[in-house]
């Protein structure tokens, strides 16, 4: 069975879709319009989907044998889009800058295909169409309603923008592919006085600006040099007058690492050296986690598999790049921490000025020419991966 070869003939109605999710997008875990809109698709193409948290599901096959999930993320970021587009989303606040809007529309067509094929599938595919990646809410709100229940293994793809031709895609089956995430929220209280009698209070702000120092030094000092260690702090905020120092400070950031221990060691402390800190200068430090994802690990002896099952289609510059590793992070880790799982990048970019602007950028530009290529490989990987494990 040629699914790329369906996929292709299919690519209008693909485009289709991916600019309906794109000019309707919508950010969190809060997606009515998208949700509806995928569970109408998929029952128009004779499934059955259900709600799976703020998420949708469905599943097709056999009802024996393994079961593969085929995961997409249909969220956009909040900001404003600046990319031209004729179908742009027209909000001023929602963008689908990060490309999920294809994966949400190829998982679409490979749901029709994988239908229109049901009786030869000798398994069963779940699909996991999911919000909030960008939060990293959606894969364990689902997660919590059972999306995971007798699945087997797991893929995903995410399309990559840049100067680069589509048909390469990008993978790791031997090490961490991305990084782990923990976002935290640190909120200093102290003591509020007026600007002249400091005195008398005791200062937030300079209690937080030696949190973050201290911060700073857990990189330099106390992570292993040989792992990635990433901290950020991108918010920090207090008071509202020049002449007065408030009661409270707030710090944001996150924690991005590629290994279990050097996570824990930075999570760990950065809770320490905030309270103590704090506690030095009279006043006190409450931590709030925001997110809390592990790294991104591909099962090998899975990816080594569904890569080979992509160079089995006849895809025009279909390239592979193997050892991919990247410093951002990935709600699917959360996924493959469970089952056996793989992630593969394909790209969506040009080889002209059009590939300039990146990911989460305002201007980005994806090339739909992916479509086909997004679709046809989830259905053949599913039907084949099914095949080879019944």
């Amino acid at each position: 069975m040629n699914y790329y070869k369906q996929a292709l003939e299919l690519q209008k109605e693909t485009v289709a879709n991916r600019r309906w999710f794109h000019t309707n997008a919508e950010a969190g875990l809060q997606m009515p319009k998208a949700q509806a809109y995928v569970m109408e698709r998929l029952a128009e193409y004779g499934l059955s989907p259900q709600k799976c948290g703020h998420g949708v599901t469905a599943q097709l096959g056999s009802g024996n044998g393994k079961t593969l999930l085929l995961r997409a993320d249909m969220d956009a970021l909040p900001m404003k889009e600046e990319s031209g587009e004729p179908f742009a989303c027209p909000t001023g606040t929602e963008a689908h800058t990060c490309g999920h809007d294809f994966h949400a529309a190829m998982l679409l067509t490979a749901a029709k295909l994988l239908k229109e094929h049901e009786e030869e599938l000798e398994g069963t595919v779940r699909f996991m169409f999911q919000p909030a990646e960008e939060t990293f809410e959606g894969a364990k709100d689902m997660m919590a309603n059972g999306i995971l229940e007798g699945v087997d293994a797991a893929l995903a793809y995410h399309v990559s923008s840049g100067r680069m031709p589509v048909g390469l895609f990008m993978y790791n089956g031997t090490g961490t592919m991305m990084n782990s995430v923990d976002g935290f929220k640190i909120t200093v209280s102290g003591k509020g006085a007026h600007g002249a009698y400091p005195q008398n209070a005791i200062d937030p702000i300079n209690i937080g600006v030696h949190i973050y120092l201290a911060l700073e030094a857990l990189i330099a000092r106390e992570s292993d040099p040989g792992k990635t260690c990433i901290m950020t702090v991108g918010q920090f905020s207090a008071g509202s007058a020049a002449n007065i120092i408030p009661d409270t400070a707030v710090l944001q950031g996150t924690i991005r690492t590629n290994d279990k221990a050097s996570r824990e060691l930075l999570v760990r402390r950065m809770k320490e050296v905030s309270e103590k800190t704090a506690a030095v200068y009279g006043g006190t430090a409450v931590i709030e986690m925001i997110s809390e994802v592990p790294p991104l690990v591909c099962d090998p002896q899975l990816t080594k598999a569904m890569v080979g099952y992509m160079q089995e289609l006849d895809i025009p510059g279909l390239t592979p790049c193997p050892g991919i590793a990247a410093n951002a992070s990935e709600d699917f880790a959360s996924v493959a921490e469970k089952v056996p799982s793989t992630f593969i990048y394909l790209s969506a970019g040009f080889l002209d000025e059009r590939g300039d602007a990146p990911a989460h950028n305002p201007k980005v530009l994806f090339n739909e020419e992916v479509c086909p290529i997004g679709a046809g490989c989830l259905a053949h990987c599913a039907a084949r991966w099914l095949h080879d494990n019944k």
